[in-house]
């Protein structure tokens, strides 16, 4: 398995171009399946989770390429309402599919997806709003069947704002028979980029960014071109690796209105902040300040998907902070590893106490999740000395190469891919 290999205590300087958004490209592409023919998506990023929902796409009969940032999707050809097993066992966003697979072909199979070990993640609120619309579900222990003869408009109301829930729901409603308002619906910029999206392929969707959307059903989708926008989560990872490391950097395009929890922690944290048009600017030249509470919540509160970097950041402030998650109850699996590098943090429950000390240092530590992979990377780089961080296949499923992303910043750190070993068999 690959490795990452980091020189820390190096500040980062320098600009970097922050790509696409994983978590807006995943529902997209299963979106495409709606069109009917070949729809060409700009700022794709290059993930592992991209790359097995092209697989995906692939099995189902769609044609797929993928070009530097461009894929085109030709669903022209499908012809499968079966997802693969053993491709969505490798990712939970595959789930993403249930919604178009039931609208174009009245019928989806699918299995528990798979995907990071963050916490029980249930798709009840999935098959609860599929089931208003009209499907039957049929579960055992592995497999669930989907079908209905034909989805009507309703009115679904989430008991949590599950984007994955929002997300299916509204692409499964396209093609509904009159109008299906969602209320308690997620808000993340990832929901506006789908309705963008199925808007440009001919749907009726209004109000995503709130939390009640209106989606009137139409009788076709066509194929479109659309780009994604940039990737909130590697932005603010960035941000904080700055502010970590005492640097200063810049980051385009990227858009700040995204990301305004997040800024506001960090200036709470003394950081000096700029930001204007598709541009922020980052300067922390001392060292930072205790945060006294961040609590994890749906968007546009902070994210959960940042929480573990930010605590990168307060292990090295002066002072006490506290750190609640209220999404994912197993999203502290990276304090024991940044304990290992001299932090001082103790959990009690949801809530983590963070005792800032001057410096971390560096130690072999493993990537137990995708985010906790991204903060492991960032203790590293601020860390005096030598960070080996394993397990690096969790982070390549959100970040392009992300020793690149820091290498252009001055970071020293590289991958390290084994060599196997031929054997002989003489």
């Amino acid at each position: 398995m690959d490795k990452l290999v980091i020189e820390g205590g190096k500040p980062l300087s320098g600009t970097i171009r922050i790509h696409g958004a994983k978590n807006a490209a995943l529902p997209i592409l299963a979106a495409s399946l709606l069109s009917g023919g070949k729809v060409q998506l700009r700022n794709v990023p290059r993930l592992l989770d991209i790359d097995v929902m092209l697989r995906i796409l692939n099995r189902l009969g769609c044609s797929t390429i993928h070009r530097g940032d461009t894929v085109v999707v030709d669903s022209s050809g499908a012809d499968s309402c079966q997802v693969p097993e053993d491709l969505m066992k490798l990712m939970r966003s595959s789930i993403f599919l249930m919604g178009p697979l039931l609208a174009k072909f009245g019928e989806v199979c699918v299995y528990q997806p798979g995907g990071c070990a963050i916490g029980e993640r249930k798709i009840d609120l999935h098959l609860n709003g599929l089931k208003a619309l009209g499907a039957v579900i049929e579960e055992n222990d592995e497999q669930i069947w989907c079908r209905a003869k034909k989805l009507v408009g309703a009115d679904i109301h989430l008991d949590f704002p599950s984007v994955g829930a929002t997300e299916n729901i509204m692409m499964a409603a396209v093609l509904a028979e009159g109008t299906t308002i969602i209320t308690n619906a997620a808000r993340e910029p990832e929901i506006q980029d789908l309705q963008n999206f199925l808007n440009q392929m001919g749907a009726s969707i209004m109000g995503a960014g709130t939390d009640t959307i209106k989606i009137r059903g139409v009788q076709q989708l066509y194929p479109c071109e659309y780009e994604i926008i940039p990737d909130r989560i590697v932005a603010g990872t960035a941000l904080i690796a700055a502010a970590a490391t005492r640097g200063t950097v810049t980051l385009t395009h990227c858009n700040p209105a995204h990301l305004i929890s997040l800024l506001h922690v960090l200036r709470r944290a003394g950081v000096q902040i700029g930001a204007c048009n598709d541009i922020i600017n980052v300067s922390s030249l001392g060292r930072p300040k205790a945060v006294e509470s961040i609590v994890t919540s749906p968007y546009p509160a902070f994210p959960t998907d940042l929480q573990s970097q930010v605590m990168v950041l307060l292990s090295l402030a002066d002072g006490m902070s506290i750190m609640r998650e209220t999404v994912f109850e197993g999203r502290f699996k990276h304090v024991d590893e940044l304990v290992r590098m001299g932090a001082d943090i103790s959990v009690n429950y949801t809530s983590a106490y963070i005792r800032g000390v001057p410096r971390l240092y560096g130690a072999t530590v493993e990537a137990t999740d995708l985010r906790a992979g991204a903060a492991l990377v960032i203790a590293g780089l601020s860390a005096h000395g030598k960070t080996v961080v394993e397990q690096v296949h969790h982070i390549d499923r959100g970040y392009d190469r992300i020793e690149n992303m820091f290498q252009r910043l001055g970071a020293h750190m590289h991958r390290q891919t084994p060599v196997l070993k031929q054997l002989d068999f003489a």
